[in-house]
Formats: structure tokens, sequence, C-alpha cells
């Protein structure tokens, strides 16, 4: 098999290799980068991930990737550095499982694919010798995750975008009290108006000697490495090879959502992706009746980090569907709708029925769960309203995305009491934090970008 090539969903720029598509970020014509084919994996490899640690997996679902670009040895060395933590797989009644994605450094799904991907970058940096420009907008926990990831490297300078006022203060503190390569600004807007001036300075060429590149989940990147975690827990809860699981995926901007269809492609048993998003429903709308239209302003809930009115991610769904959507959600090429219905699922979770699934969780099977993971709870429990009588042995499993603790507020609330803190939350309030602010206009950000030629 050649190397696989990263082809632009806006079709207007030329196809790049993974190295070029992973420092750029978004390519030249404001598309997302898509691997030209996907490589599948053999039913005797994938029945061999059930004897496999967590960077063993990594490693087979990555090089077949990556194979052509980055050495079998060095990229053993990245997954084993970048995973050494653990990914429980918390059963909790007949065969419906909770993944908890919240046991890295900062606590959140985020870290599978910042650390990968910043173990990537530094490694094709320090090739070819030069420095990079991290942009990043977050509505939660893609910040404090690329912090980390990134913090130190002394080729690398990151600068995060959050909406001021749509981030809880343990999610800012995990950003903001680093400093070193870090730096963090506040907008006033929403997390589609951050999105929106980061992607706009990609495109603008007064940056261009700035050696731009994104850490979001716009960044091929990203996504190849949550692909890892779909393969790891069906390895670990299948009954055979040939089991079909479905999944439910709490999501905002489509990453996560792309890392289990991309593992999908791969040959991965899916027998439906079910996305379960809050009340930001464009998604579920244009699943159900083929027309799409972006929620501007994005609503606020209290899922925060889904809180996007337009995921960047929805591109390069469509375009898996045979379909072409623009950066501004126009449609150019309808997808097949008949497909994607067929393999997927979606659902919208209002804010009283997050908190209400969080109450019936604890009490009900003293599962724990934040509000993203509740909205992906509830998403199994609409799933099962509509397919009354499925087998009880089928496989479900639920993505929790990030830590309870982390959500305090809520918890307390609800539960009346206060989630124990993991050894990434302890001492943060204590912290001393540092961060800027900006309006969301792009040529204030502009101007504040060019200040750090």
């Amino acid at each position: 098999m050649e190397a696989i090539k990263y082809y632009s969903t806006n079709l207007k720029a030329p196809a790049v290799s993974f190295k070029k598509a992973l420092l750029k970020g978004q390519a030249p014509d404001k598309g997302l980068y898509m691997p030209d084919c996907f490589p599948v994996l053999e039913k005797s490899t994938m029945d061999a991930f059930s004897k496999m640690r967590y960077p063993e997996v990594a490693f087979v679902v990555l090089h077949a990737f990556l194979k052509h670009e980055v050495p079998a040895d060095i990229l053993r060395l990245l997954v084993n550095d970048a995973y050494d933590y653990s990914v429980p797989l918390e059963h909790v009644c007949d065969r419906k499982y909770v993944m908890r994605l919240d046991q890295g450094p900062t606590a959140s799904f985020k870290d599978f694919a910042a650390r990968m991907m910043g173990r990537l970058m530094n490694h094709f940096l320090m090739k070819e010798k030069r420095d990079l420009l991290i942009l990043t907008a977050t509505s939660g926990d893609t910040g404090s995750a690329i912090a980390n990831a990134f913090y130190g490297l002394d080729n690398i300078r990151v600068l995060i975008l959050f909406p001021e006022k749509e981030v809880t203060v343990r999610q800012r503190k995990q950003m903001t009290t680093l400093g070193k390569n870090v730096e963090v600004i506040a907008v006033d807007g929403k997390f589609d108006d951050c999105q929106a001036m980061v992607k706009r300075a990609f495109a603008d060429p007064d940056l261009a000697t700035l050696n731009l590149s994104s850490a979001n989940s716009i960044n091929i990147g990203r996504l190849l490495p949550q692909a890892v975690y779909y393969f790891f827990a069906w390895s670990q809860l299948r009954k055979n090879t040939d089991e079909q699981a479905i999944f439910l995926v709490p999501s905002g901007n489509f990453g996560d959502m792309m890392g289990g269809m991309i593992a999908r492609e791969m040959g991965l048993p899916v027998r439906q992706m079910g996305i379960a998003v809050n009340e930001n429903d464009e998604f579920p709308v244009f699943l159900n009746t083929g027309e799409y239209q972006k929620i501007e302003p994005s609503k606020n809930c209290i899922s925060s980090a889904m809180n996007v009115g337009h995921p960047s991610n929805l591109s390069r769904l469509v375009a898996l569907y045979g379909g072409v959507m623009d950066e501004k959600g126009r449609i150019e090429k309808i997808p097949d709708m008949i497909a994607m219905r067929k393999d997927m699922v979606a659902f919208s979770i209002t804010d009283a029925e997050t908190r209400q699934c969080i109450a019936d969780a604890w009490h009900a099977h003293r599962l724990l769960l934040e509000p993203h993971g509740a909205v992906g709870w509830a998403g199994l429990q609409k799933y099962l309203a509509m397919n009354e009588g499925m087998d009880k042995d089928q496989l479900f499993v639920v993505l929790e995305t990030a830590h309870p603790a982390k959500f305090p507020e809520q918890i307390q609330e609800i539960l009346k009491f206060d989630p124990d803190l993991p050894p990434s939350l302890q001492g943060l309030e204590d912290k001393e934090e540092k961060y800027g602010f900006l309006k969301h206009q792009y040529e204030d950000f502009k101007k504040h970008l060019t200040g750090m030629r």
C-alpha cells in the first residue's frame, strides 16, 4: 500500500503528506484534511488486541496510517510516552459499559489526541529544526489538554482562545496557571467566535510568516489517535471477533465522533454510532431532514464543551459519505443520507434531561457522570426507548469524556456531594492565573498575533 495522502474537504487544495497536514492544521482553501483511503485491519490483527495494553493497540492503529512517514521504533516510543495512564471500562448493567476517558493528565478525553499529536509534531519539527505557533480555540477541555501536551516544548508556542463565560473555573485554571510557552486569552463571545477567528487567521496571508498551526480537532493529527480507544474498548469487551458494538458519543465539534467513524472505516465492527448532542441540535435536524442550518449564536448549555452551533468536523463526515460541505456550513453536494441514517442515529438532550440523567444514573447504578457523559448516557436511554425489545446481550459503550470533578457545581447541586479530585486537579485553587482578554473582533486578534512575531 502506498503512502496515504490527505485531501481538503473543500477540494480546492493539493493533497499532502500526513506531516504537512499535521503541521499545517487547516488546508489553504479553508477545508479540513481527510485521508484519501483508510487502511483496513485484518480480523486476526483485531483479535490480538484483546491481549494488548493500550499503547500497543495505539501503535498498530496509528502505524497503519503512518508507516511511510514515522519509523516504527520511533512511533513505539511516542505511544508509550503518550499513554501512561489507564482507560477504565466501567460495567453498569447487562452489557452496557462506560468508557472513562478521564484518567489522563487533564482528566479529559482530549488528552488522548493532544498528547499523541504533540509528540508527532515535535518529532517532525526536531527533524526540520523549525518552530510553530499553535492556535487553538476551546469550549472547555481542549485548551487544558493542548496546554498540558505542549507545555515546555522549546520549538512550539501555544495561544489558546476560550469563551470568557462558558468554561468552568477548574477548566480555566488548567490552562491559565502554566505560563512559559502557553498563552491564554479570554474572548467576549462564544466558542464559535473563537473558532472563527482561529480559522480566519490560518487563511490570512498577512500572517503567513508566523508558521501557524492548529491543535483543534480541525487538525487531522487530533483525529487519528481518537480512533484508537474505540478499538480498545471493543477488544476488551467483545465476545468474538465479529461482534458488533453500538457506541454512544457525546458530541460538540464532532472530533470524537469522527474518531469512531475512522475506526469503523478501518474495519471495527460497529453496528451503529449514536451521536448525542445538547440543545445545539443542528446535526440531529440535518440527519432527520437533510436540511442543514447552523445555530447562531450557539445555545449555552451545562455541557459547555458541546456548545457548538456548527461542528467543524461535520464537513469531514459529509465527505465520508460522498458530499461536500464548505467551512461555512454550505452543502455543495448532498451526502448519501440513506447510508448515514443506516450507520448512525442522533439525539438532542436538554439541560433538564441532562440533570435528570446525572441523578438517575447515580441513584440506580452508582454511576457518577458529569454533564457531557450524562448527555451520552441519556442518548443511550433514548436509543433503547426507540428499539424496544433489543437483545440484552447487545454490547453498548458510552463515552465519558471528562472527570466529574471538573464540574463540581453541577454535581453538588444535583447529587449533594463534591466528587473526589483526581491528582491532575489537586492544588489548582492555589495556583496563580495569568490570561489576557479580547473582544471577538478579528482585527484585534490579528494585531495581537502580529505582535508575537
